[in-house]
């Protein structure tokens, strides 16, 4: 398979043979911070137990699409997971309250609630699925992409067609902004773009020049909608087929990772917006007030989907 990582795995007489096997999967491209992240990860894990616990990362929707790969998690049919928490709604729709439009002024607002009181509590929901979570990473800041026009207030965003993740908040968020959302798969979005299926999406910048949407889509809004992290998981089943040991250099190889991974995304940012306005989209800056005003609604509608505890947590952090 195009992109397959399988670090440590040496056949023959006078080498240490793998112990466990582990199928990480992800549905971007093998070129996306992710992918590299992951990689880094598995070779650690590798050199870290001798070979023993062995991680083979499949990028690209490989091992299925979000919803499937989330299913297969709590099946136990799918070892290892990254995803953006919205993906894991199928499971609990309590598990996207991070995605609440505008709710981290800043990125190290949602780092530190995904790495205290948030992370602990949608740690413990992903538990009752048999579920683990290794370490909270990112995706980033979310921002649209559109072959309409270009978009500088809530007003220029109606009538587009605009491709969303399978997600209602998502869906919710769109619908009070004016546009038409139109949930899809992720592996389904270029050809959809390409076809004038829909007529944009949203994603963070990385997401966007890996799967060169750029070659779709004309402009770029920085509206930075959702910030939205990257949650690493692995399933219950797995997680036991470890040693202690192997379970403690697992947890501590996903944390150094996660902070060299959240750079990468941080870094990526400028890079890739001055690498998308080089390729030719034209890009605006808007003003988030507007946007905000807008969705205030969502925030309402969701309280009692995420429950007073939970949205008290992220008022906290986001202050």
């Amino acid at each position: 398979m195009a992109g397959l990582v399988s670090v440590g795995i040496v056949m023959g007489a006078g080498f240490a043979q793998a112990e466990t096997t582990l199928k990480v999967g992800h549905v971007f491209a093998a070129d996306h911070p992710w992918q590299i992240a992951l990689e880094g990860m598995a070779k650690d894990v590798a050199e870290a137990t001798g070979d023993e616990v062995i991680i083979q990362v499949y990028p690209s929707s490989q091992l299925g699409g979000d919803r499937e790969m989330a299913e297969g998690l709590q099946l136990g049919t799918v070892e290892m997971g990254l995803f953006g928490t919205g993906a894991l709604q199928v499971l609990d729709k309590r598990l996207i309250i991070e995605e609440l439009p505008y709710a981290w002024p800043t990125r190290e607002h949602a780092y530190a609630a995904l790495d205290g009181e948030l992370g602990d509590a949608l740690a413990e929901i992903l538990a009752t699925k048999s579920i683990n979570t290794l370490s909270w990473w990112e995706s980033g800041y979310r921002h649209i992409t559109n072959s309409v026009r270009p978009i500088n207030t809530p007003d220029d965003l109606k009538g587009i067609k605009l491709r969303v993740p399978e997600a209602e908040l998502r869906l919710d968020t769109f619908r009070e902004l004016g546009a038409l959302p139109t949930p899809m798969a992720f592996s389904e979005v270029f050809t959809s773009l390409q076809q004038k299926v829909v007529d944009g999406q949203e994603n963070p910048l990385a997401t966007i020049y890996a799967s060169k949407f750029n070659e779709v889509q004309d402009n770029l809004a920085l509206s930075g909608h959702i910030w939205g992290s990257a949650v690493l998981t692995i399933s219950k089943q797995a997680w036991e087929k470890l040693t202690e040991e192997q379970q403690t250099i697992l947890l501590e190889k996903a944390e150094i990772w996660k902070e060299k991974e959240r750079e990468m995304i941080r870094n990526s940012d400028e890079e890739v917006l001055a690498k998308l306005e080089a390729a030719g989209m034209k890009v605006t800056r808007p003003d988030s007030a507007a946007f905000n005003e807008k969705v205030q609604p969502v925030w309402d509608k969701y309280e009692g989907v995420f429950g007073e505890d939970l949205l008290n947590l992220v008022r906290k952090y986001s202050k």
